[in-house]
């Protein structure tokens, strides 16, 4: 117990050592002028009453009237091929007037593994697994997902 006597000993004799020291802020702060708040800050709403605009922000400017040409090349003849298959002849099929879609996604209304057996039968005979291997790897994979996904959580048979 001596042990703890002496604990008890050195630490009522012990005094912390505190300095006093008052600054006297509140007269710095005046003697530095006012208090300046958000420095750089633009209110953008005009508090003052009705008063005119001034020149700091000027109204964006409306654009130009421009009336748009109906009758240009690319207006008149859109959707000019929209019903061949049911005013022309048959010898022209309405997938082969798609000049803007791909070639593998011609004319296709499958699902997506079956687009993609489709790109990969048409680009993998040109030279596109080799300029981009990446993406063609991409594709393989994405390929034996769906074969995976679909033999695994699909159902065989279809009762109607």
């Amino acid at each position: 117990m001596s042990w703890i006597r002496r604990k008890i000993i050195s630490a009522a004799s012990w005094v912390p050592q505190v300095t006093q020291v008052r600054f006297r802020y509140h007269a710095e702060r005046r003697a530095n002028g006012p208090l300046v708040r958000r420095f750089g800050y633009t209110d953008p709403i005009n508090n003052r009453g009705l008063l005119p605009r001034e020149d700091q922000t000027r109204i964006r400017q409306l654009p130009v009237y421009r009336p748009t040409d109906n009758w240009s090349e690319r207006r008149a003849l859109f959707g000019q091929n929209d019903y061949i298959d049911i005013l022309g002849d048959d010898s022209l099929h309405p997938t082969r007037i798609l000049y803007n879609v791909p070639s593998w996604l011609r004319g296709i209304k499958n699902d997506q593994m079956r687009i993609l057996i489709r790109k990969k039968k048409i680009l993998g005979k040109g030279i596109f697994p080799i300029s981009n291997p990446t993406k063609w790897n991409d594709m393989q994979k994405q390929i034996r997902f769906l074969y995976k996904f679909l033999n695994r959580k699909t159902k065989t048979f279809i009762k109607y």
